[in-house]
């Protein structure tokens, strides 16, 4: 029954369109600008990655449908992206067209799984620096993959998309440049006049017509998108037998846990700064799924939320779903009634188009704050953004977290530390016999070897305090460590007292065996006093032996204590 109402949890319902009564009209005008927005990033997005124009219109229209209705966000638009097509690209290269469906379907059906089984919020475990150098790095392949098509030549053999563009440039000839060159700093310009004038004026479609119409006009010499179809293809199930699974099977992990990552980052984007409510993060990898899985039978790519395409949304008013199925529908016109004039744009201008949105992926003023932030964060931001374009995007988010989660480390290692302090009160004889430790932070495998060192080497005592009252992190490594120094100091014949255990790690110092190492189980303190008492019973029994056995020595005289200075595991 559990899982029944957890699976109904994930699928649509009337509660989706709550404020559709209200918001109808400013959804249809936010969908048909989403709409327009969302063609020439479609086509490009499609010519870019090799699967073609007709391939990315498609997308946009089918995925924007079905991630509509089952995504987890209420103005989540979907679609196409730049991300994708990184991925994309090597995939198609490497198996040829016929292998998109395929990867589509696959990937399609791992998100959905991750979705069932409420894997949606583990997008939050990413550090900020990953996902800025993550952008920074996709932002920089993007416009390399342009480069290409920008000077009017075929990409070169290289699968890293700097060495492409190279070898693609190294093959033209400079009367051969002029023409496409000049369509890409036409839409650049127009793209970025565009706003200056008016925010809502769709810069990329005003650029993509005027630099379609100029190429017609002037007869220049450019390649351009070529035929489209005319409808939506038929659904087909591709083919997916044992080989073809294990030949995509890499590819299929790294495009979902991308479409997974980016689809959730731009839900999270798009509920922080709209009223429409929080998204659902498991139903939002549902639906991003299921629209993958769509998009592969129609011949599409796989796809993600967009966070241009959903800003766009919500500053033109979008509130509800209705917003992103509009826009869809837009697209849809387009397939249906205008194929022939989009059929002759030039691909120069669709590279302008994501030459200018790689650029516009950059902030400059989030560049500045992360790097302003931390040496450590710096660090991490600068190592995922030269992965990313050098190697993988999925190794440059998995080498990024691990090495945020070393200098994390590090710092929580850093905020760790064992303290000798002073015994309260009054000093009486004998107390210099008493040492007493304050843990204080983490006590993991991390720390746990300095501890030991540090605690064990005391000297010259008959009694030691540790005091647990401090300390917030305790693993299994640091509470055997903790078991080693009772143990190695009472086989010195050193007293152990333990002072103030948390309810929350007794269960753990319990089972690995810090209280059996206790001499008497009388040695467990709760609050401090009553320990120093207790330890100072054992200095003056301890007191008394050392007399008897050398009756003619005289008692040493007590000298005030003062205040210690030993060194912590605390650095700067």
């Amino acid at each position: 029954m559990k899982a029944l109402l957890a699976v109904r949890a994930l699928l649509p319902g009337r509660q989706d369109y709550t404020l559709l009564p209200r918001t109808w009209k400013g959804d249809l005008v936010a969908g048909v600008t989403v709409g327009i927005v969302a063609l020439p990033l479609a086509l490009a997005f499609g010519v870019s990655s090799g699967a073609g124009a007709a391939s990315g219109l498609i997308t946009a229209v089918i995925a924007g449908v079905i991630a509509a209705v089952f995504g987890g966000s209420n103005i989540q638009v979907s679609g196409p992206t730049g991300a994708m097509v990184v991925v994309l690209g090597p995939v198609i290269a490497a198996h040829g067209l016929g292998a998109l469906a395929a990867v589509s379907v696959l990937a399609g059906v791992i998100v959905v799984a991750a979705g069932l089984l409420k894997l949606g919020r583990v997008v939050t475990l990413l550090p900020w620096p990953v996902i800025e150098g993550f952008t920074v790095g996709i932002a920089v392949i993007i416009f390399l993959q342009q480069v290409p098509a920008a000077f009017g030549a075929k990409p070169g053999p290289s699968s890293n998309a700097a060495i492409s563009a190279i070898q693609a440039i190294s093959t033209v000839s400079p009367a051969s440049v002029l023409a496409p060159v000049a369509v890409v700093a036409l839409v650049a310009v127009i793209m970025v006049a565009s706003p200056r004038i008016h925010p809502r004026i769709p810069g990329s479609l005003i650029a993509i017509i005027i630099a379609t119409v100029a190429a017609q006009f002037l007869g220049l010499p450019v390649t351009r998108v070529g035929a489209l179809p005319g409808s939506l293809p038929a659904p087909m199930m591709p083919s997916l037998d044992l080989a073809t699974i294990t030949a995509l099977a890499a590819s299929a992990g790294t495009i979902a846990a991308l479409a997974a990552i980016e689809s959730l980052l731009s839900a999270r984007v798009g509920a922080s700064i709209s009223d429409t409510g929080p998204y659902d993060a498991d139903r939002e990898l549902l639906g991003q799924g299921l629209a993958s899985v769509a998009s592969g039978f129609f011949g599409g790519m796989p796809a993600t939320g967009a966070i241009a395409r959903t800003a766009v949304n919500i500053r033109s008013g979008g509130r509800t779903r209705l917003a992103a199925i509009t826009h869809a529908l837009v697209l849809l016109a387009v397939v249906y009634l205008a194929t022939g004039p989009v059929s002759r744009i030039p691909l120069a201008a669709l590279a302008g188009v994501l030459m200018v949105t790689a650029t516009r992926m950059v902030s400059l003023k989030t560049l500045r704050s992360v790097i302003g932030s931390t040496r450590a964060d710096t660090v991490v931001f600068f190592i995922t953004a030269l992965i990313t374009v050098s190697f993988d995007l999925i190794e440059a988010v998995e080498i990024g977290i691990a090495v945020a989660a070393f200098f994390a480390l590090r710092a929580l290692v850093r905020s760790s530390g064992v303290h000798r302090e002073e015994i309260p009160g009054p000093v009486l004889e004998g107390d210099e016999h008493i040492a007493v430790f304050r843990l204080d932070g983490a006590l993991f495998f991390a720390a746990a070897e300095r501890v030991l060192e540090r605690v064990s080497a005391i000297r010259n005592v008959d009694v030691v305090i540790i005091r647990m009252s401090q300390l917030q992190i305790l693993d299994a490594t640091g509470a055997r460590t903790i078991t080693d120094i009772v143990q190695a100091l009472e086989r010195r014949g050193i007293t152990v007292l333990i002072k103030g255990i948390q309810e929350r790690h007794l269960r753990l110092v319990t089972q690995v065996g810090v209280l059996d190492s206790l001499r008497h189980h009388k040695h467990l303190f709760t609050e401090l006093t009553p320990a120093v008492e207790h330890a100072r019973s054992h200095v003056a029994r301890a007191a008394s032996a050392r007399t008897a056995r050398n009756p003619g020595k005289k008692p040493q005289p007590v000298q005030t204590q003062a205040p210690l200075q030993t060194p912590t595991l605390k650095e700067d």
